[in-house]
């Protein structure tokens, strides 16, 4: 019996991983804003002086996300001055993202008390998206959290969640992330119900049509006065993948000038 759950949940993490297709169409949501495209460079000397005295940042990782993953952004973070940790979901991910949530709320608590910060800025990834919503909008965070930045997170779900039960495998095999995950879950029935953006938190949602997890890719996006950008309206020819979000130059152009309040301008050409 073990071993058959253990295989399971191995072959949906496998149908999780694996890339999909869809049509690519260009998204024409008025109930969100987005943005297009240009490369100046003052957002950047803008970014460096904010740095000195932003909040701290969390970078919240995703599923099976192990914290060394997110090292790379953090890195880019660090050198542009700020003070970053990284969240590494409990269990990978693979529990509850309410529990998650409730830990990440722990969590935000420590690092405001080690760094005196009265607010942090969430830069999340994937699942971690959810959890850091779900914080935000129940647990306590919008009196916590000044800027939400999610990057490939499936606000509205996505079926590659759902594909696994057409696949034979049952409910997500067992897990639960996964299962709140696809499109019509109650989970993301109760998360998107009313407003998106609660409280004064500044939300931002960038996401790309490379990405093979998210699908459809517009369901990456929020409403309700949401900066959604996505990275090929400004950088058509730019390909960027799922996890390529936290390691791509461009797209950490896009972050930096978010946590910076600085107008967005991606660098097409950034590394």
């Amino acid at each position: 019996m073990l071993l058959r759950t253990i295989l399971a949940a191995t072959a949906a993490v496998t149908v999780l991983l694996v890339p999909a297709t869809a049509a690519h169409a260009e998204p024409t949501s008025a109930a969100a804003t987005t943005v297009a495209a240009d490369t100046g460079t003052t957002a950047e000397a803008t970014t460096a002086e904010a740095a000195a005295g932003a909040n701290p940042v969390i970078v919240v990782g995703g599923l099976i996300g192990i914290s060394i993953a997110y090292e790379p952004i953090a890195a880019r973070l660090r050198a542009d001055g700020y003070r970053v940790s990284i969240y590494q979901l409990p269990g990978l991910g693979f529990g509850d993202i309410r529990e998650s949530a409730r830990a990440l709320s722990s969590y935000v608590d420590q690092v405001r008390a080690a760094t005196g910060a009265a607010k942090v800025d969430l830069v999340t990834h994937s699942q971690g998206g959810l959890v850091s919503r779900w914080y935000v909008k129940f647990l306590g965070g919008a009196d916590k959290v000044d800027r939400y930045v999610s990057l490939g997170s499936p606000q509205q779900g996505t079926y590659v969640a759902n594909i696994i039960n057409f696949l034979g495998l049952g409910s997500c095999a067992g897990i639960v992330a996964c299962q709140q995950m696809s499109i019509g879950s109650s989970f993301l029935t109760d998360l998107n119900a009313g407003d998106d953006t609660p409280g004064a938190v500044r939300w931002t949602t960038v996401r790309t049509w490379q990405d093979e997890l998210v699908r459809p890719v517009d369901n990456a996006a929020l409403a309700d006065g949401a900066t959604n950008v996505l990275v090929q309206a400004w950088c058509p020819l730019r390909i960027v993948g799922h996890l390529g979000l936290i390691l791509d130059g461009t797209t950490y152009t896009i972050v930096r000038q978010v946590l910076a309040g600085a107008a967005i301008r991606p660098n097409c050409f950034a590394l």
